[in-house]
């Protein structure tokens, strides 16, 4: 794991950026293609406005969501498909593919779609960031750090959901949906290259059971060591980690 220690958001949202561009045009010179996935969420809006205006040849990179819920409206601004459409494909000429996650209430049926689908898009790229309870997408603590499945069906932890009415999404606790559908943590860490940008106060704990927690199912976001990962820090996410400050 790189870990970059940057001074506020919009810095840490270019660096993480240019590092996407570089690992994205790699992928296209090399194979002619790059699958690359987005988590989304208030904590990418910074990286997603300085990627949306590099140079690259969009038309041959195929995306994918990290994440959905389940049972959503279309068009409801908590959906990951919404916010990304929203916040970055608006922004874009025209993708490879993009291969949005269904919010429909057969979610078995999505499940088994997406991971056939993935068979053939090894990813080069993931762009993700660290939950304030410590989840990876919505693999929330104690996360399943065995299957193989790309995609998998979670009822999310209260923190989760919590977290969605703090970030805006919803008004309360109880709008919030109970069950997701996430790629899975032994999906994320075989991404060639994964690029984590996690700004904020709020997420300084989680930053550090990042870093000092041993990797099991309490803290999915320790998995993080066993890849090429690169963290992209501000100043408030990183205040804990020059060394472990949780206990002061």
């Amino acid at each position: 794991m790189r870990i970059t220690i940057c001074e506020n958001k919009i810095e840490l949202g270019a660096q993480a950026a240019a590092m996407g561009r570089y690992h994205i045009n790699t992928a296209i010179q090399e194979r002619g293609r790059a699958n690359v996935a987005f988590v989304t969420g208030t904590s990418q809006i910074e990286m997603l406005k300085a990627l949306r205006s590099m140079e690259i040849d969009w038309s041959k990179v195929n995306i994918f969501l990290l994440d959905e819920f389940i049972g959503l409206p279309d068009g409801h601004k908590a959906s990951s498909e919404t916010f990304l459409k929203e916040n970055f494909l608006s922004y874009l000429p025209p993708v490879g593919n993009f291969h949005p996650i269904s919010r429909q209430e057969d979610a078995e049926k999505t499940v088994s779609e997406m991971n056939s689908l993935m068979a053939n898009y090894p990813l080069d790229v993931t762009f993700i960031c660290i939950g304030e309870n410590g989840h990876l997408a919505f693999n929330d603590p104690p996360a399943d750090l065995d299957t193989t499945d790309p995609y998998i069906i979670v009822e999310l932890e209260r923190r989760s959901r919590r977290q969605q009415v703090g970030e805006g999404w919803f008004k309360n606790i109880d709008e919030v949906p109970s069950r997701a559908i996430t790629m899975s943590i032994h999906e994320i860490i075989s991404s060639k290259n994964i690029i984590c940008s996690c700004p904020d106060q709020r997420k300084a704990k989680a930053v550090a059971m990042c870093i000092f927690d041993d990797i099991a199912p309490a803290a999915p976001c320790a998995t993080l060591r066993r890849t090429e990962c690169s963290l992209f820090l501000d100043r408030q996410s990183s205040c804990l980690i020059l060394s472990d400050r949780r206990q002061n």
